[in-house]
């Protein structure tokens, strides 16, 4: 039921980025599900390899070269995927950003009302 929830969660997140950010195209919901799942099965199985090819690059830059493994797993996904489509690289790391906040607000505003219920 979790995996169910944050796959709804991502893809709320995703429609949300690509509705307010131009040069993101959506087909519909039903693509968003499809993005949420293609982005954390490439976040869960190649970010982690490019985050050990890159360690001395993302060394020197303080961390912000995981901006731009970020911004390659979404073009990765929009060759992907043909409901979905980013604009270029500038674009893909906007959306990255937006989908990662958006994503952690609705989560934290999701595990607030758990803990309510529970009290």
């Amino acid at each position: 039921m979790k995996l169910f929830l944050k796959i709804l969660v991502s893809s709320l997140a995703v429609f949300f980025a690509a509705y307010i950010l131009p040069g993101v195209y959506l087909k519909g919901f039903p693509s968003a599900i499809f993005v949420a799942i293609v982005m954390g099965l490439l976040n869960a199985f190649l970010k982690p390899l490019l985050i050990i090819l890159t360690i001395p690059v993302t060394f020197f830059s303080f961390g912000l070269f995981l901006f731009v493994i970020n911004a390659l797993i979404i073009l990765l996904t929009d060759n992907l995927l043909e409901g979905f489509s980013v604009d270029g690289f500038w674009t893909a790391l906007f959306f990255s950003i937006i989908v990662t906040i958006t994503t952690a607000f609705l989560e934290a505003l999701a595990e607030n009302k758990s803990d309510k219920k529970a009290n």
